[in-house]
C-alpha cells in the first residue's frame, strides 16, 4: 500500500513538473509587416535585417515576416488588413498614416518646413504628441521615415508660382489631399496615376508634376520634364505602426529591445534616403536634367503664396491646431539661426 501511495505520489510530481515547463514554453509570435517599398531598395534589405535582428533579440519568440513591394496590397487595404489583425504591422506613407489623423498631413503642408534643419526640431518637439496621436487609434508607433523631399518638376522653367500656374499641373492620385490645397492656391491640377505619368506628359495632359527625385529618377520621368525648381514643396513622411493587439502579444520583456532596433532602422533609412536623393538628382543632371535655382526673392513668393490660401486649407486637409504649432516652433527656430 505504502509502495502504491509513493508511486501515485512520484508520477504526480513528475507530470505537474513536465506541465510547469512545457507551460513556459511560449509559442512563437509571428508579425506579419506589409510594405510598399521593393525589396531591392534601402528600405527592404534594411526590413529583411531588422527581421533577422528581432529573432535573435528574442531567441525566436517573435517573427517579423515582411511582405514587400505592395504584395498586401495598397495603402487603404493595408490599414483595413492591419485593424483586423490579418497583418500586425505596416509602413506606411503620409497617406496611409492621414487616413488615420489629418495630423501627420499637415507635416507636409506645402513650404511650412523648408529643409532637414527644420524638420529634425519640428520632429522632436511634436513626435510625442503625434506617436499619442496615433496609438490612440489602436496602433504602436514602432517608428518615423523621412523619405526626402517633394520637388516640382516640369518641361518649362520654374521659378514663381507665376510660372507653375500657367501648367497642369499632376498630382499623384494617392494623395488627394495635398492636390486639395494647390487647387486651393489657384493651380491647374490633374490627378494622374503613377504608371501613367510618362504617358501624361506626352500627351500633353499634364506639363508639370510634384514628386520625389527618387520617383522621378525611377520612372525616367526626367527625359520629358528636363526641368527640377530647388525649392522644396514638403517632406515626404512615413512611418512603421503595429496594431495594438499584436504588441500586446509580444512578451514584455521583448519590447523595449524591439523598439530600440526599429529606431535604429529608421536612424540609417533616413541617412540612406537623403543619400538615395541626392544620387538620383546627381545622375539626373547627368542626363540633361536642369535645376533652377531659385533666389531668396523668388523663393518668399512661394511662401507668400501659401500665406494667403493658409485660412482656406483648414479643416479636412490640414490640422489647425498643429499647423499653428509648427509655425511657432520654426518662427522661434528660425530666429535662433540668423
Amino acid at each position: 500500500m505504502k509502495k502504491t501511495i509513493r508511486f501515485v505520489l512520484a508520477a504526480f510530481v513528475f507530470f505537474a513538473s513536465v506541465f510547469s515547463v512545457s507551460a513556459q514554453v511560449r509559442r512563437p509570435v509571428t508579425i506579419k509587416l506589409a510594405s510598399l517599398v521593393p525589396e531591392n531598395t534601402p528600405w527592404g534589405v534594411g526590413l529583411n535585417r531588422l527581421a533577422g535582428e528581432w529573432a535573435a533579440a528574442t531567441n525566436g519568440e517573435v517573427k517579423l515576416q515582411v511582405y514587400h513591394g505592395g504584395i498586401a496590397g495598397n495603402e487603404d487595404d493595408v490599414l483595413r488588413k492591419l485593424r483586423m489583425n490579418q497583418i500586425q504591422a505596416a509602413v506606411l506613407s503620409t497617406v496611409g498614416l492621414n487616413l488615420i489623423t489629418n495630423e501627420v498631413m499637415t507635416l507636409s503642408s506645402p513650404f511650412l518646413i523648408r529643409n532637414n534643419a527644420e524638420l529634425e526640431e519640428v520632429l522632436n518637439k511634436i513626435r510625442p504628441d503625434l506617436e499619442q496621436r496615433l496609438n490612440s487609434e489602436g496602433f504602436h508607433t514602432m517608428a518615423w521615415s523621412r523619405a526626402g523631399w517633394i520637388k516640382v518638376f516640369s518641361k518649362t522653367p520654374v521659378f514663381v508660382p507665376a510660372d507653375l500656374k500657367r501648367l497642369k499641373l499632376g498630382s499623384p492620385a494617392e494623395q488627394p489631399e495635398l492636390a486639395q490645397v494647390f487647387k486651393l492656391m489657384g493651380y491647374q491640377m490633374v490627378s494622374i496615376h503613377v504608371n501613367d505619368i510618362l504617358v501624361a506628359f506626352n500627351n500633353g495632359t499634364i506639363e508639370s508634376i510634384y514628386n520625389s527625385p527618387v520617383m522621378i529618377g525611377g520612372l525616367q520621368i526626367f527625359g520629358i520634364a528636363k526641368n527640377m525648381a530647388s525649392i522644396n514643396i514638403a517632406p515626404i513622411m512615413g512611418g512603421i505602426l503595429m496594431n495594438q493587439t499584436a504588441w500586446r502579444a509580444i512578451p514584455a520583456p521583448y519590447r523595449p529591445k524591439l523598439e530600440e532596433l526599429t529606431r535604429k532602422l529608421e536612424k540609417e533609412m533616413d541617412g540612406s534616403i537623403m543619400r538615395l536623393e541626392n544620387e538620383a538628382v546627381t545622375t539626373m543632371t547627368k542626363y540633361g536634367l536642369v535645376i533652377n535655382t531659385l533666389s531668396p526673392e523668388q523663393e518668399q513668393l512661394w511662401y507668400q503664396d501659401i500665406g494667403k490660401a493658409v485660412p482656406s486649407l483648414f479643416g479636412s486637409a490640414i490640422n489647425r491646431n498643429l499647423y499653428e504649432r509648427i509655425e511657432t516652433i520654426l518662427k522661434d527656430f528660425r530666429g535662433k539661426q540668423r
